[in-house]
C-alpha cells in the first residue's frame, strides 16, 4: 500500500469516526451558535492563500480563495440573519488541510485544493472556484518538456495533484527523473534558480504569481507545457448537505451578481481579466435560485 493510500484511509477512518461519534453538529448550528466561520488556509499557496512575507504575526492571509471565503461569510451572515460573524483562520499546510476539515477544527478549507473523487472521500467540495492546470518554472537553459527531464532532479510539493500528475507523467513517459520534494512553492522556485533541480512542478497560477512578484522572474521561465487541467473548490465536511448548500447558494450569487470581479482584482490586480475559461465557469456555476 502507498503512502498516500495510507494517509487517504486513515483520514476516512478519522472522519467516519467523528461522524459516527455523534459531536458532528451541523456546521450551520455551529456558526449560528458561535457567530464565528472557522477559514483554514494553507499559508504557502500564493496566489489562492498566503502571508505576506514578514508582516506583523496578527496579520491576516491575502489571495483570491480568503477573498472569496470573505464574501461568503458576509453571504452567510446574511442568510443565517445574524448581527455579527467572527472569522477565524486556521493555518494548515498541504498535509493536513483536509484532516482538519474532516476532524471538524475549520468549517471551510479556502487555498488552491482541486475537487478530485479520492479527495471526496474525505471532505466535500463547493461549486468549482477556479480552473487550474499544473505545469513547471526553469532556467532560460533547463528542459521545456517532459520528456527532456531524462536523469534530472526536479521538485514538487508534497501531498499535492501536481505531485500525482507529475508521478504519472514520468511513469507515462518512461522518463526517469529524481522527484524532490520541497516544504513550500518558495523554497523550489529558489532550487530552480540555484540550479538544485532542473525544473519546479506547481499550480500555473501559483508559479505566475511567484514569477510576478519575486526578482527571480528575470531569471526564471515557465514552460509551456501543462500536465493537466484541474478544477479548484473549498473544501468542507463530508456529508454536511445544509452548510454545503449554505456555500453553494453563497458562491452562485456572488458570481451572478457580479462581486466576483471585485474579488477576482482584489486577488489579482486591477489590470488583469479572467481568462475566457473562467469566465465561462463564472457563468456556468452562478446557479438560479
Amino acid at each position: 500500500m502507498s503512502a498516500m493510500s495510507r494517509t487517504l484511509g486513515a483520514l476516512v477512518l478519522a472522519s467516519t469516526t467523528w461522524l459516527a461519534s455523534g459531536a458532528a453538529a451541523g456546521t450551520i448550528e455551529q456558526i449560528r451558535d458561535s457567530k464565528t466561520l472557522r477559514i483554514a488556509y494553507d499559508p504557502g499557496a500564493p496566489p489562492f492563500a498566503y502571508v505576506v512575507p514578514g508582516s506583523a504575526p496578527t496579520a491576516e492571509p491575502q489571495g483570491y480563495s480568503i477573498e472569496l471565503c470573505r464574501a461568503i461569510a458576509g453571504k452567510l451572515k446574511a442568510q443565517l440573519k445574524l448581527a455579527e460573524l467572527k472569522i477565524v483562520y486556521v493555518p494548515v499546510n498541504t498535509e493536513n488541510r483536509f484532516e482538519a476539515i474532516a476532524t471538524n477544527k475549520a468549517d471551510l478549507l479556502c487555498d488552491s485544493a482541486t475537487a478530485t473523487l479520492s479527495r471526496r472521500q474525505i471532505v466535500d467540495f463547493s461549486l468549482p472556484i477556479f480552473i487550474d492546470g499544473a505545469s513547471f518554472v526553469i532556467r532560460p537553459d533547463g528542459p521545456r518538456d517532459v520528456k527532456l527531464l531524462a536523469g534530472k532532479k526536479v521538485g514538487v510539493l508534497p501531498g499535492t495533484t501536481t505531485e500525482q500528475d507529475l508521478r504519472r507523467a514520468l511513469t507515462g513517459t518512461q522518463i526517469s527523473a529524481e522527484v524532490v520534494l520541497v516544504k513550500s512553492n518558495q523554497e523550489g522556485i529558489d532550487a530552480v534558480e540555484k540550479g538544485n533541480v532542473a525544473a519546479y512542478f506547481a499550480d500555473r497560477a501559483t508559479l505566475t504569481f511567484l514569477l510576478r512578484k519575486e526578482k527571480q522572474a528575470a531569471n526564471l521561465l515557465m514552460a509551456e507545457t501543462y500536465l493537466s487541467v484541474e478544477p479548484i473548490a473549498l473544501a468542507l465536511r463530508r456529508g454536511d448537505s445544509d452548510f454545503r448548500l449554505a456555500v453553494d447558494t453563497a458562491l452562485s450569487h456572488i458570481y451572478r451578481q457580479g462581486e466576483i470581479t471585485n474579488v477576482f482584482k482584489a486577488a489579482f490586480g486591477a489590470l488583469v481579466t479572467p481568462s475566457p475559461i473562467l469566465a465561462s465557469l463564472y457563468q456556468i456555476s452562478g446557479l438560479p435560485d
